[in-house]
């Protein structure tokens, strides 16, 4: 069946890969959506993590610790993998792009005399004003999913599942011993967690306008994530959300910083200096040098976060 399915799906499916492949998304616009709303897809974008959880979780949640980790990863990877080179099924590493925003186009505002004549009330000039305008929606938008999500998740930290997933954290075996199902809860939350992940995902690729898989890169996302939990606090939601305010600000912020204490510091050698260029050059590792020492220092002397779990 598996076999014969196979084929079947080939046939039914390359002509259709082709169809869609010959269309000028520059002319046309890209196939898909059915003309609904792209913020439906912030949802959609949940549905479908939480589905993929749920297929890897009863795969693999029956182990435990580090075979647990082993085995998440190690098919984390196959599926990078197969998404990368299989392009018959995937696409592969080939991009999305000019996706449609749910905010408009600051071309678009900047051709709008309405708007202009409220940029020059506000002494702004429309470049300057559309790049706001665009950048608060976009601030409102997500504050409001944040917000959303926040709240939910408080509920549920003080709830009674909420203090039935903290005992099943603390200690397995008398949760077990309690009737608790923690198997299933294990699968719950692995489940719930994706699906979080997967609205975040489609909320990134509509800000960004497209999709580029070969940008997504674990040390940038996994790796990140995981110093902005443990920086904030593991075990506390306003500490999550404070570490992840603090981290990306780092992020984004130290390699500008960087380059102006590099020049500063380099001011002084001569011109064509080996050293000094190969300083200014590796001014953009600066960022994984300073994750990694706000990394140490919290551990060493907050290692429950700055918003430790009471």
């Amino acid at each position: 069946v598996l076999i014969a399915g196979f084929f079947l799906y080939r046939w039914v499916r390359d002509d259709a890969v082709n169809a869609i492949e010959a269309v000028n998304p520059a002319g046309t616009g890209f196939l898909g959506g059915l003309g609904l709303p792209v913020v439906l897809a912030w949802p959609m974008g949940g549905l479908l993590a939480a589905g993929a959880a749920w297929v890897i979780g009863k795969t693999a949640l029956g182990l435990r610790s580090d075979y647990l980790a082993i085995a998440t990863l190690g098919i984390s990877e196959i599926i990078i993998a197969i998404m990368k080179n299989e392009e018959w099924l995937s696409r592969g590493v080939k991009n999305v792009n000019g996706l449609p925003r749910p905010v408009p186009y600051e071309t678009d505002l900047q051709a709008d005399p309405a708007f202009v004549e409220q940029a020059a009330g506000l002494g702004l000039d429309p470049a300057t004003a559309s790049t706001i305008y665009v950048k608060l929606g976009y601030s409102l938008m997500f504050t409001a999913v944040l917000v959303v999500l926040l709240v939910l998740a408080q509920l549920a930290l003080k709830s009674p599942w909420g203090r039935m997933m903290r005992a099943i954290r603390d200690n397995e075996v008398s949760a077990r011993a309690m009737g608790k199902d923690v198997t299933y809860r294990h699968l719950q939350v692995f489940v719930l967690g994706s699906a979080i992940c997967g609205i975040a995902g489609a909320m990134m690729t509509t800000l960004d306008g497209q999709l580029t898989p070969t940008t997504y890169q674990p040390l940038r996302y996994t790796f990140l994530i995981w110093v902005m939990v443990i920086v904030g606090g593991s075990g506390n939601n306003l500490g999550a959300v404070l570490g992840g305010m603090l981290i990306w600000f780092f992020w984004v912020q130290v390699e500008p910083l960087g380059q102006s204490l590099m020049s500063l510091l380099t001011a002084g050698m001569a011109d064509g200096s080996w050293l000094k260029a190969h300083l200014l050059d590796s001014v953009q590792h600066m960022r994984l040098l300073t994750m990694g020492v706000i990394l140490l220092l919290v551990l060493r002397f907050s290692p429950r976060g700055l918003l430790p779990e009471r």
